[in-house]
């Protein structure tokens, strides 16, 4: 079963495949530079001590992102 969250909401851990970015069309060009593009697989790896912002591994790179850029990117989990 697939489920359609954001991905803030991603667990630790946890692998999903970005399905839509709706950020700004600013922040939606320098992200899909970082390379999160719609199919694209993005695994939340850690969190900051003060919860934001959480390391993301995607294509082979770790990249920090905060909660208010994390919150308009919708993502595809696979729920066992």
């Amino acid at each position: 079963m697939k489920k359609i969250i954001t991905l803030h909401d991603l667990p630790l851990g946890k692998t999903a495949i970005i399905k839509e970015i709706r950020n700004e069309p600013d922040l939606r060009i320098r992200l899909t530079e970082l390379g999160f593009s719609r199919g694209a697989a993005v695994r939340a790896l850690q969190r900051s001590p003060s919860g934001d912002p959480v390391a993301y591994e995607i294509k082979g790179t770790v990249i920090a992102l905060r909660a208010g850029e994390t919150r308009q990117i919708l993502v595809e989990l696979e729920v066992v």
